[in-house]
Parts: C-alpha cells; sequence; structure tokens
C-alpha cells in the first residue's frame, strides 16, 4: 500500500495561485452583493439532519453527507434495521446530523430562527462551504463553495429582475457579455403537468424534466411513460420539442390553468422591464427549464455558457415561496440565486479573463544584504506596504541570483537593492523586474519613492 499523501475524492487542495483567482471572483461578488442591498451571514457547516432532510426531494437526500454519531450515541444504532435492510431507519439511528448541501435550507432555518432579530424584507448573501455525495467530475465536486444572493419576505416580482441585474453586473464585471440566462416559472410546468393529464406527483414529473438536456428528449418521454400513466405524451411531445414557442402560443395551449397564466404574466412582467433596461447577456425563456430541487415554486433561472455547454451552469437559483414554514415560520415567500465558484473559474481560465497582475504573488522583493542594511530602509518598506503593494523581504543573507531568481519565479515587479554600495552613495536602486531597467534615488527621497 503506498503512504503517498492525497486528498478525499471529490475534494482539492488550492494553491496560492489558484486561489488568488478565486478571491478575485470573490471579491467582484462580495462588491456587488453589498452594493444591490444584501447583508452577509453565516451558518454552520453541520446541520440537523431533520433541517436537510426531505427538502432536495429523493435524489438530492441521497446526496446528503450525513456525519456519524460519536461516544455513546453509538451504542443506540438500530442493528435490527439493518438486518433487515431498512437503510434509512438504520442511518437515523446512528447520524443525527449532516454537512449542509447548499446555502438556501439553512437560510430558510436561520430566518425562522432569527426571525424577531431581522428587518424584513430581509436580503443576505452567503459564500460558504457545500458537501454532495454527488460523482465527481470535470467542475463538479463534494466539496465546493457557493455563492448566493437571497431576499425573504417579499413577494413581488420586482425581487426576480433585480437578481438578474446582479447575475448581468457580476457576470459582465468577470468579463463575459455572451452568457444566456434561461427562464422559466414552476407554475407554468404545473399548468403543463395538468394539461396532460399529470394531477399528482409533480416533483417526480419536474425531476424527469430536468434530466432533458442530460438525456434528451426521447429519454425523457420514455421515463415519463414508464412513471406515469394516462396522461398525453402527444401534448407534452408537441410542447416539449419547439423551443421557439411564444408566451401567446403557450397561454392559448394552457389557457384552461389559471397557475400557468399566472407563470405566464409574472415573465411577461420580467421580459417588460429588462426590455428597456441594459443587460449585456442574453436572456431567453426556456420552456424546458426546470431544476429539480423540490422547493422552487416560481421563477426558476439558469445560466449558463454559449461556447461551453459541457461545463454545466454557471448559476441558477429562483422563488421559493413559504420554505420557512417548514421551520414554523407561515407566509414567509423567498427568491434567490446562486454562483458557482469553481465553473467560473474553469470558465475564465479558459478564456484568459483573469488579470495578469494575480499572476504576482508579491509586488516588491527587498533584496537582504544583512540585519544592518534592512534596518536603515525600513522606513521605505513601511511606506511603500502604506501604498497596498505586497512587499517581501528576502529571509537570508545569500547569493543575489538566487535572491533574484527567487523574485522572478514569483512574477515580482520591483526589487529594492541597498547594500554596503548603496550605504555609501547614499542611494537606493529600484529595479524594474518586468522591464529589466532600473532607477537610483537619493535616500532623502525615501519616503516619497512611488510604485
Amino acid at each position: 500500500m503506498s503512504n503517498s499523501p492525497s486528498n478525499p475524492k471529490g475534494t482539492r487542495d488550492f494553491l496560492p495561485s489558484e486561489l488568488s483567482k478565486r478571491n478575485h471572483i470573490i471579491d467582484i461578488l462580495r462588491k456587488n452583493f453589498k452594493n444591490f442591498g444584501f447583508l452577509e451571514i453565516e451558518t454552520p457547516a453541520l446541520e440537523k439532519n431533520s433541517t436537510l432532510l426531505g427538502k432536495y426531494g429523493n435524489e438530492g437526500d441521497r446526496l446528503v453527507f450525513k456525519i456519524l454519531n460519536s461516544g455513546e450515541k453509538v451504542k443506540k444504532a438500530d442493528v435490527d434495521s439493518l438486518k433487515s435492510n431498512n437503510l434509512n431507519s438504520f442511518t437515523k439511528s446512528i447520524s443525527e446530523k449532516g454537512l449542509r448541501y447548499d446555502l438556501t435550507v439553512p437560510l430558510a432555518r436561520f430566518v425562522a430562527q432569527h426571525q424577531n432579530d431581522l428587518i424584513f424584507p430581509f436580503k443576505r448573501f452567503q459564500i460558504q462551504t457545500v458537501w454532495r455525495a454527488d460523482r465527481p467530475q470535470h467542475g463538479r465536486f463534494q466539496e465546493f463553495t457557493q455563492c448566493d444572493a437571497d431576499v425573504v419576505g417579499n413577494n413581488s416580482i420586482f425581487q426576480e429582475i433585480e437578481l438578474i441585474k446582479l447575475y448581468d453586473k457580476v457576470f459582465s464585471d468577470l468579463g463575459f457579455d455572451d452568457l444566456v440566462f434561461k427562464i422559466n416559472h414552476r407554475l407554468i410546468l404545473r399548468g403543463i403537468a395538468e394539461h396532460i393529464g399529470l394531477g399528482i406527483n409533480l416533483n417526480e414529473f419536474i425531476s424527469i424534466i430536468d434530466k432533458l438536456d442530460k438525456i434528451g428528449l426521447e429519454s425523457v418521454i420514455k421515463e415519463i411513460n414508464d412513471t406515469f400513466s394516462n396522461v398525453s405524451i402527444s401534448k407534452l411531445e408537441s410542447l416539449l420539442k419547439d423551443k421557439s414557442l411564444s408566451f401567446n402560443k403557450i397561454s392559448s395551449i394552457l389557457n384552461d390553468s389559471p397557475l400557468a397564466q399566472k407563470g405566464l404574466n409574472d415573465l411577461n412582467s420580467i421580459f417588460d422591464f429588462i426590455s428597456n433596461s441594459s443587460i449585456k447577456n442574453e436572456i431567453r425563456f426556456d420552456l424546458t427549464l426546470a431544476r429539480g430541487l423540490n422547493y422552487y415554486t416560481g421563477t426558476i433561472i439558469e445560466v449558463s455558457s454559449k461556447s461551453n455547454s459541457k461545463l454545466g451552469s454557471l448559476g441558477g437559483g429562483g422563488r421559493y415561496d413559504d420554505l420557512t414554514s417548514l421551520f414554523n415560520m407561515k407566509n414567509t415567500s423567498g427568491v434567490g440565486i446562486s454562483f458557482g465558484l469553481d465553473r467560473i473559474s474553469i470558465l475564465m481560465e479558459e478564456r484568459n479573463l483573469f488579470p495578469d497582475y494575480l499572476k504576482n504573488s508579491f509586488d516588491v522583493i527587498i533584496i537582504n544584504f544583512g540585519i544592518k542594511y534592512l534596518k536603515e530602509i525600513y522606513t521605505l518598506i513601511d511606506s511603500i506596504r502604506n501604498q497596498n503593494k505586497k512587499v517581501l523581504i528576502y529571509p537570508d543573507k545569500v547569493k543575489l541570483n538566487k535572491q533574484f531568481s527567487y523574485a522572478n519565479k514569483h512574477n515580482a515587479s520591483y526589487a529594492i537593492v541597498f547594500g554596503e554600495n548603496e550605504h555609501n552613495n547614499k542611494e537606493i536602486i529600484v529595479k524594474n523586474m518586468i522591464e529589466g531597467t532600473q532607477s537610483s534615488h537619493d535616500f532623502s527621497e525615501i519616503d516619497s519613492i512611488i510604485f
């Protein structure tokens, strides 16, 4: 057996160069979240299983990482359930907590628990790690960071408009102007279910529709036909096949569904507002967009790249009415969006959208000629740092080639040379490491050297 160190499957280490790029994205996210009026919160990595389970559908619940009870609690394991292959009951007996699957359900718990301390409508953003026991693949990990913005306590369609504008502003700031924001409404999907004769099992129906991009229309139709009886497959196929159907045409087809009409009116309002607003990326109605999570009830949105569809969505979200009722807080609507940090980073890397300055581990290196000379120029070092420059003092008095090689490997922009000769000449040498030039400064200018 190899003793080589390795990560658990589906997790990663981040090198300094990688982390600087992630933080660049997060900085832009955090700036725009605040500019749009959102307040930051944090919630624990661990949540009670009773909080998490039953909110994500069967597929989602299966992917929740459960934490094994410790100590004396292990003795309470229901071994009989295990013997009878009742894994659900057995799991409950050995696990009370799980790692958070997303940030939305913990938000609902948070709002219900702290409702007396919050001002509604409550606008929050959250940037934290989540975990899913999913099969790792390109752009998909078991441990990843979610970046969410939500509004709780207001059912105005204007909140959806603001979130679309937020999406567009963030992605524009990151350098994207050719993404597609696909939008649909859960009430329209309910209307379709009614239209084809499906009265119940809506969540199961939506779960199958959500697979359309992965398995194709033919497989979706087959799965629905195999799952449900007495449904009009021909009606469903004609709706899903034609992605160019207009609102008016769909409204005519679903004219007997008040729910569908409400959904269509909401989307009409959004598109009407957006049409008179500057949006750099494309917003498109997509009747096949479902988003599989059970808690969505209204508008749903998903962001994807036109050039790299295999990467999956770069973000998504929607309205979830009354999610807080699961935690005994009734009649509280919410709507929110999430940014896929890892996939955004992958696409930015592919397109070379990260600024060049992120390659620099530090801006200025101080060449070490010994503590005596470092003491003389420490005022300068402080001054440079006060200019918000990253300064590294080489820790040892070693050969100059080694110190300059270190600076080059870290893409340092400048090097400061102050040794015996410079001391005697009462000067400071500043080397431009990028251009290969250098300038000499009188020691009296120590406080005024600007980078």
